[in-house]
């Protein structure tokens, strides 16, 4: 793992100070978890872009059909345990 270190302003501090202790969690670890998440949404909206600017061609597009045949057999009698 690689530190990293960083300016905030006190009020900030203090908030991720109580979010840590009322989850009960290291405040490092409270900003771990807030910067994967947020590297995580920054990657998928960047690749909404790329799909906006690339979307499927008629080839891939044709693929869909096959995902949307569902399951090839009924298991709903599953469902029911008495049944």
């Amino acid at each position: 793992m690689t530190m990293l270190s960083f300016r905030v302003d006190e009020a900030e501090a203090e908030e991720a100070q109580r979010w840590a202790d009322r989850l009960g969690v290291d405040r490092s670890e409270l900003l771990r978890v807030a910067l994967r998440r947020h590297l995580q949404r920054l990657a998928s909206e960047m690749e909404a872009r790329i799909w906006e600017d690339h979307p499927l061609d008629e080839g891939e597009r044709s693929l869909a059909e096959i995902a949307d045949w569902g399951p090839a057999e009924d298991w709903s009698d599953w469902l029911d345990p008495t049944g």
